[in-house]
């Protein structure tokens, strides 16, 4: 796999990895150390830090200020 990822590419990798995370009975978030370095790049360059990229994916709920 050599293209370029995506903002969609990146959401959906985080939206896959949770939901697999969740059907392994693991009870917690993609991690950092889930994804490959390159897709971890491009996650965080579409979606920023890693809590806001969760929270963009719908994974996490969003943080309340």
């Amino acid at each position: 796999m050599n293209k370029k990822l995506t903002k969609q590419d990146a959401l959906l990798l985080l939206q896959q990895k949770a939901e697999q995370l969740k059907q392994q009975g693991e009870n917690r978030f993609p991690k950092r150390s889930d994804f490959s370095d390159k897709e971890v790049v491009a996650i965080k360059a579409f979606l920023g830090p890693w809590p806001r990229a969760l929270e963009a994916a719908g994974v996490k709920a969003p943080k309340n200020k």
